[in-house]
């Protein structure tokens, strides 16, 4: 899996001096075009532009549609060539569609937000919605390449840098004790975002490496996100009310850390630091008491589950994760209330 992390002037440029495309078309939603584009657009050969609504509400099919509809009117064929100009929406989307397009064709991301940069753009993981629930249809298809320049992280406004960081301490939380030991002194408006890029992108794509399909390793990527997703899914049409997907996973770390807990799979001081971090950087989601059964139902479609059997990624120490392990409805209602301070 290639991930180059550079000025996007260079690595487009050497992309392109090592490949010729019969049509390259750039995937853009509203906010990417307005403030990304430009960036880029001196480095890319003769392209067409398709361009879509930004946000999660739009992740579905029917976009897709209008994606596809572009590349078939536009004729692109089996040589053609798809770059998603984005966050992870436009990366999971775009993906999917020219994975699906003519049963395939070439496609290279560039993330533009830190979420996408750390995590959503690395691995070959692509989707879309359906009927409410996160990524509920797509594949696993590598890209060409993906391009991350840290220079698009200046377009970003700081809820959004918040929402990436997110995956930046799952990561460390999962694999690497020195660098949770690091970063959890650190004021988020002082990290070191360059260097955490890197670490991140590198954690992940050893892990991918090891187990592209998610048949076993991969699942400790998860860590957070069986709860996590739950909550954002509930949230998604909420209005004023919807999370960022970071802002999801940060309740979806703590809750699964005290689940972790109350399994001795970690002690009560790492428990501890985990949340005072947490709750540092992203405050509290108050979860209403009424709506924990309603989260807790959505889990029952995550894509780890065996059976009607919940199964989610827990830590067993600092830097160090447990895959598949069964949780309950029970243990999940309590994990919330922790969380909500009930």
């Amino acid at each position: 899996m290639s991930v180059t992390i550079s000025p996007i002037s260079d690595s487009l440029t050497q992309f392109f001096a090592q490949k010729n495309y019969s049509k390259v078309m750039v995937l853009v939603d509203n906010h990417t075009k307005k403030h990304c584009y430009l960036l880029l657009k001196g480095f890319l050969p003769s392209h067409k532009v398709i361009t879509i609504k930004a946000g999660e509400h739009y992740k579905n099919l029917e976009t897709c549609q209008q994606i596809w509809e572009e590349m078939t009117k536009n004729k692109l064929d089996r040589h053609a060539l798809l770059i998603n100009l984005g966050g992870g929406v436009i990366g999971d989307m775009g993906g999917f569609c020219a994975a699906t397009y003519k049963r395939g064709i070439d496609f290279i991301q560039i993330p533009t937000t830190l979420l996408s940069q750390v995590d959503a753009s690395v691995g070959g993981k692509l989707g879309i919605d359906f009927q409410g629930f996160k990524n509920h249809i797509g594949v696993f298809t590598l890209p060409k390449t993906v391009l991350i320049d840290d220079v698009f992280l200046k377009t970003l406004p700081q809820n959004e840098i918040r929402s990436g960081f997110a995956e930046i301490i799952k990561h460390c939380l999962i694999r690497d004790k020195s660098k949770w030991n690091e970063i959890k002194t650190v004021d988020l408006e002082n990290q070191n975002l360059a260097d955490l890029i890197q670490h991140s992108v590198k954690i992940k794509q050893q892990v991918v490496e090891e187990d592209p399909t998610e048949k076993g390793l991969r699942k400790i990527l998860n860590f957070g996100h069986t709860l996590g997703h739950a909550i954002e899914t509930f949230y998604l049409d909420k209005g004023k009310d919807r999370l960022l997907h970071g802002e999801a996973i940060a309740a979806g770390m703590i809750a699964e850390a005290y689940i972790s807990f109350t399994k001795k799979l970690i002690d009560e001081s790492t428990l501890l630091q985990i949340e005072e971090f947490i709750f540092a950087v992203y405050g509290i989601v108050k979860i209403r008491k009424e709506d924990m059964e309603d989260i807790v139902k959505l889990t029952l479609q995550d894509k780890k589950n065996i059976g009607n059997v919940v199964k989610a990624s827990l830590l067993d120490g600092i830097g160090s994760c447990q895959y598949d392990v069964a949780i309950n409805k029970s243990e999940m209602i309590k994990a919330l209330n922790y969380y909500s301070g009930y």
